[in-house]
């Protein structure tokens, strides 16, 4: 029976659905797949507007001002907008038990931290943000994380002790204690985002009709998606997104570190103020609190939660002063319902989903949706007060109190600590630390300090939070979320140095990493010379201290990738230099195949960025993005992901036909059987093995699917085919008579 195009796009729809490791038919567990493989919407990141024009210039050099020629962040997943939303300010959230059941009455089972937390991901309005200077710039898409008081206190796997100390909770408690949605929560876990995405991308490809309009032309190969090179992958963004999602609270870098927290009551409370008092002692001193390497002395921010259905809203006026006297302005009355909203109420929302959440944690959610049968209450709805109310708390809040707050800090760090450390007499104390640790005994380096002037405890692997370095790693990761990248930059290219001298390898590896990142965020002109004095330096350290003095793969990751995609995004010479970063995140071999797969793909993106000049487009690196784009579709078939392998090699085929020679391919007949035999595994892996007998049938099928003629597929022949009563001779007799027809065979290729 012949096959059409259609039919290969979406083969084995039936046969596969039982091997599934979930249940198609379920639209609770389709509609999570269609939202996170769609890309979201846009929004603009940068406080001014406009894509620069770009100039013409030397064809294998830089291209002149390149480094201004950021692309704008207003395009959905870009990564450069993806950056700016995952380093953002941290706030923990600590409630009393009435608040949490008053929250529970409303159908959120977690509490006012997963009521917060969709609507922290993007603040409402605009958010005016002062830099070290006193300049002030507006950003419409800043945004906040909420975690639970205790969140990210270690990876998802199990613990282990190293010699940075990683994994010691340094409150006296065991890790085991801690419960499995708060393990969920904490990102960092690369086999994780493998499996989810895998997931995704088997749902995609078996069932491409459901997964949001985005995804579906981005399958079906629609003519002109992939042109855009700023357009990734839905699956690359997915898999970028969740490598940034749920940072673990690690002593080397404080961007989880809470910046302030909320302690909430509510009216039901019989004894609101000691109330208030013991969750602030719960958050400081008793089983909450923070370990050792975390600093304390952070924003509280006071919240009285009113139940506007049960309580009266003047004794909770009366209640609020109160608590403003008590406890300063950092307070807010939030005036909530108690009853659970459902759909069918008037004036319902359906509570939107968090785009930032850790691989694990939707994993989790993807396997609790596969068992319901309801789709109406799989997704809990909010009502329109209620949601008002929320946005004007957290507007608030961010805008009065832990904007300011932050601001405050940074300029009293950079004064008081960075800026002698930037003078003459700084300069000195690291001289003369590094000269006392090269004199010091062998035994008193190994023993556990690097130095007799050294703040860090190589034992328990950390520095104090009072001690100048810590403050200064603080003070640098308060710039980078407030956007004061400058700042950010010379702070972390202070700290390298100190880290260095203290043998601080993880300290060191993340102060480098951030200081390539700040560079390249700064839209500013960098000459190739330039990049290969600072971020290929910066880059090269980190990763090597990443990998081999501290077996963190997930770091070295991280780094790379960030830096491949910014480098990227300037164009020019740079984009070669952002391949062979992709190239040597392969070569360290920290992700799994799909990240592989991904990382290939965006390797040719990175060649095909490469713009050439005059009509010869000489310098353009097309050649190479198409041969990226082959190493990618041969790792997708290995994979299985027969879409995905077949799109990759339309890539390559249409970047071969830009060229002045459209034949090329063949002058080299080792890559051109190469990927002719690429085209044919594509093609036969097309045709599901189990609609046919034997391991042989596959060929025999494709043979007879090329020789029959249209007619084969009338209404009559193909009832008279699937008869069961019809017996096995007759069928292999026609069969045979049709190979021995003169009928003209198509060439696939």
């Amino acid at each position: 029976m012949p096959k059409n195009r259609a039919s290969m796009d979406n083969h084995s729809m039936i046969s596969s659905t039982s091997t599934l490791p979930y249940r198609a038919s379920n639209p609770s567990v389709s509609s999570l797949f269609a939202s996170t493989t769609t890309p979201t919407g846009s929004r603009s990141s940068s406080p001014i507007g406009g894509v620069r024009s770009r100039m013409t210039g030397s064809v294998f050099g830089g291209t002149p001002g390149e480094g201004q020629q950021m692309a704008p962040a207003d395009q959905p997943g870009d990564p450069r907008n993806l950056i700016l939303q995952a380093f953002v300010p941290h706030i923990a959230v600590h409630t009393s038990i009435d608040t949490h059941e008053l929250v529970r009455d409303k159908g959120i089972e977690g509490g006012l931290w997963e009521l917060l937390r969709p609507f922290g991901e993007r603040v409402q309005g605009k958010v005016n943000v002062r830099d070290s200077i006193g300049a002030g710039k507006t950003w419409d898409d800043f945004s906040v994380r909420f975690v639970q008081l205790g969140d990210g206190l270690e990876p998802p796997e199990l613990p282990r002790k190293s010699e940075d100390g990683v994994g010691l909770t340094g409150n006296g408690e065991k890790p085991d204690g801690r419960s499995t949605s708060q393990r969920s929560r904490t990102g960092g876990n690369i086999p994780q985002i493998e499996s989810l995405v895998d997931r995704h991308l088997t749902h995609a490809e078996d069932f491409p009709g459901m997964n949001g309009a985005g995804a579906e032309d981005y399958l079906n190969f629609k003519e002109g998606l992939n042109q855009n090179l700023d357009t990734s992958s839905p699956f690359y963004t997915l898999y970028l997104r969740r490598l940034l999602s749920g940072f673990p609270l690690m002593p080397h870098e404080t961007f989880s570190h809470p910046v302030a927290c909320v302690i909430a009551i509510s009216s039901r409370n019989t004894n609101p103020i000691d109330a208030l008092r013991t969750l602030y002692q719960e958050s400081k001193l008793g089983p909450r609190r923070f370990p050792l390497w975390v600093d304390s002395e952070y924003l509280r921010y006071y919240v009285l939660v009113h139940d506007e259905e049960r309580d009266d809203i003047t004794k909770s006026i009366a209640l609020f002063e109160q608590m403003k006297k008590h406890f300063g302005l950092h307070c807010h009355l939030l005036r909530l319902r108690s009853s659970n909203c459902v759909s069918t109420d008037d004036d319902s929302f359906r509570m939107p989903r968090c785009e930032w959440v850790s691989a694990s944690e939707e994993l989790a959610d993807i396997q609790s949706r596969e068992v319901l049968e309801d789709f109406e209450n799989s997704y809990p709805c909010i009502y329109e007060s209620d949601m008002t109310a929320i946005k004007t708390f957290i507007r608030e809040m961010v805008t009065q109190s832990v904007i300011p707050s932050m601001e405050r800090c940074v300029s009293t760090w950079n004064d008081q600590v960075a800026s002698r450390r930037r003078g003459i007499g700084g300069r000195f104390m690291s001289l003369s630390k590094r000269w006392t640790g090269f004199g010091s005994s062998s035994r008193n380096s190994t023993g556990g300090s690097s130095g007799s002037n050294s703040n860090y405890d190589a034992v328990q692997g950390y520095y104090l939070p009072n001690t100048p370095e810590a403050i200064m790693r603080k003070l640098a990761d308060y710039a980078f979320m407030l956007r004061d990248w400058k700042l950010a930059q010379s702070t972390y290219d202070l700290l390298r140095s100190d880290f260095n001298n203290d043998k601080a390898w993880r300290y060191h590896a993340a102060a480098n990493e951030m200081a390539a990142i700040s560079t390249l965020l700064i839209p500013q002109t960098l000459s190739p010379k330039v990049r290969a004095e600072t971020i290929e330096q910066m880059l090269e350290t980190a990763s090597y201290s990443y990998l081999t003095r501290c077996g963190a793969s997930y770091g070295a990751f991280r780094c790379l990738a960030l830096g491949m995609e910014l480098l990227r995004l300037r164009g020019g010479s740079a984009t070669e230099d952002a391949a062979k970063w992709g190239s040597k995140l392969l070569e360290y071999k920290v992700a799994g195949p799909i990240g592989e797969a991904l990382l290939k793909e965006r390797i040719s993106i990175c060649y095909a960025s490469k713009k050439g000049a005059g009509s010869g487009l000489w310098g353009a690196r097309t050649r190479k993005s198409a041969m990226w784009s082959i190493y990618a579709a041969d790792a997708w078939l290995t994979l299985k992901k027969i879409q995905q392998s077949r799109l990759r090699l339309d890539e390559a085929i249409a970047k071969y036909d830009t060229l002045p020679n459209k034949d090329s391919l063949a002058q080299f007949t080792h890559a051109n059987n190469y990927l002719q035999a690429l085209q044919k595994a594509v093609q036969r892996a097309s045709y599901p093995e189990s609609a046919v007998e034997g391991p042989g049938a596959v060929d025999d099928l494709i043979d007879t699917s090329i020789e029959e003629s249209e007619s084969f597929t009338s209404r009559p022949h193909r009832r008279s085919l699937m008869g069961a009563s019809l017996e096995s001779a007759p069928l292999q007799r026609a069969l045979v008579d049709v190979k021995d027809e003169a009928t003209p065979s198509l060439q696939f290729e």
